[in-house]
């Protein structure tokens, strides 16, 4: 196998563009946290749009290569390092054979992404290369990776087919300003709840994970409770549990929840909730419907 992994990272998974078409089975999405780290990897690379590529949280540990190949290394800034000498990130890397790549703690953001040429050739499960771990389903055995686990990778594209690419590093500041729009039961909360809830300033908890992040601060207030009769969960749903506290709920998210969901997150600010680590202060910020839309328009031209 081209690829075996020497130290695991904190928690690495194979992850694609996400498992659609089984949320009314119970089967959630899955996929990438952070979407456009995702398809500047696979454009520095040159892959198709839907390629398993391996995503690490907080730190990456150590992989080495038994051929050659081409990588790149997006997202969080993990110090990305080739046979113990620093390489730059955002752009197309040159493997050869016996090389090794290592990563570390993260310096800014969560989540960092490495793509391979030809992609990771683990099996599709329902259409998808992502990895469930809850269900045990997809990517490498339906877990984390492991040290001495070998990854097959697919055929992709010559490093002088891509070494010209580059794309611009992103930014991910401990301070994390996300747009929402109103949710479905945000007739729940009172008016000095909603107040709590676009005034306040919420610290990422410990216990967030892929399906959610779970945010401390200041408890928001509803009119009867906030239990309601189970309807679908949307990606960055934000729901509000008996605790008052809110749950951002994301790639594996559960396909249904009776709580209610004062907002949800805009697509285009769920990557600044995915490269979140715990301490990072978030604090929301309401628009219309028709600004999200025009917003996420111009970025999808872009």
């Amino acid at each position: 196998m081209p690829v075996r992994i020497v130290i695991p990272g904190a928690f690495t998974t194979v992850q694609d563009a996400g498992r659609y078409g089984y949320q009314c089975f119970g089967i959630g999405p899955s996929g990438v946290m952070d979407e456009k780290a995702y398809a500047d990897a696979a454009y520095l690379v040159g892959n198709e749009a839907n390629e398993a590529v391996l995503e690490a949280a907080l730190f990456g540990g150590v992989m080495e290569f038994t051929e050659d190949t081409v990588v790149a290394v997006t997202g969080a800034d993990m110090g990305p390092k080739l046979n113990g000498s620093p390489i730059s990130m955002n752009t197309p890397i040159q493997i050869k054979a016996s090389d090794s790549l290592s990563l570390g703690m993260v310096k800014t953001g969560c989540r960092t992404y490495i793509a391979f040429a030809g992609g990771i050739d683990v099996p599709a499960v329902m259409g998808s290369r992502s990895t469930n771990v809850k269900c045990r389903l997809g990517g490498y055995e339906g877990r984390a990776l492991k040290a001495g686990d070998e990854l097959p990778l697919g055929t992709g594209k010559s490093y002088e087919e891509v070494k010209g690419r580059k794309i611009k590093a992103q930014e991910y500041p401990s301070e994390i300003n996300v747009r929402v729009i109103a949710g479905p039961q945000d007739d729940y909360f009172t008016e000095e709840g909603k107040k709590t809830f676009y005034s306040g300033v919420y610290t990422i908890s410990e216990q967030s994970d892929r399906m959610g992040c779970r945010l401390d601060g200041p408890v928001i207030e509803s009119r009867n409770g906030t239990d309601i009769v189970s309807d679908a969960i949307a990606l960055g749903s934000v729901q509000v549990p008996a605790d008052g506290r809110p749950i951002v709920l994301l790639a594996d998210r559960q396909t249904t929840g009776g709580y209610a969901k004062i907002a949800t997150v805009c697509s285009f600010d769920i990557p600044k909730i995915a490269q979140g680590k715990p301490g990072d202060k978030v604090k929301f910020t309401a628009i219309s419907g028709a600004e999200a839309e025009r917003i996420n328009r111009k970025q999808v031209r872009r």
